[in-house]
């Protein structure tokens, strides 16, 4: 059988992290943003299990990681979906731009 080498598994992590930077810098949409912040951290997951896969096999320390950046991750989108409705609430708009001209 074919393989998959660590070559491959670094360039789709690469195109993960730069298509997540793409959509974090060009998106005005709150909810987009949060998608490419979690595609970002869905590539160093990749990375953490691809080095840990190919370089200590014998160790668990990259799945560590993944589980530990999975459940950050998760923490996140909570307290981020919660500043979205937020907002949502008090300026019936999800842009960013709206979220800069928030009176208090």
């Amino acid at each position: 059988m074919n393989e998959i080498s660590i070559n491959h598994i670094l360039f789709l992590s690469t195109a993960l992290f730069f298509i997540g930077l793409y959509g974090l810098f060009t998106r005005r949409n709150m909810i987009t943003m949060l998608m490419a912040v979690e595609l970002i951290l869905n590539s160093v997951n990749i990375n953490f299990v691809a080095f840990n896969k190919y370089l200590f096999p014998e160790r668990l320390d990259g799945i560590f990681f993944t589980i530990f950046i999975i459940a950050i991750a998760a923490a996140e989108a909570a307290v981020a979906i919660a500043i979205i409705i937020n907002l949502y609430r008090s300026h019936q708009s999800i842009d960013v731009e709206d979220a800069t001209e928030m009176k208090y």
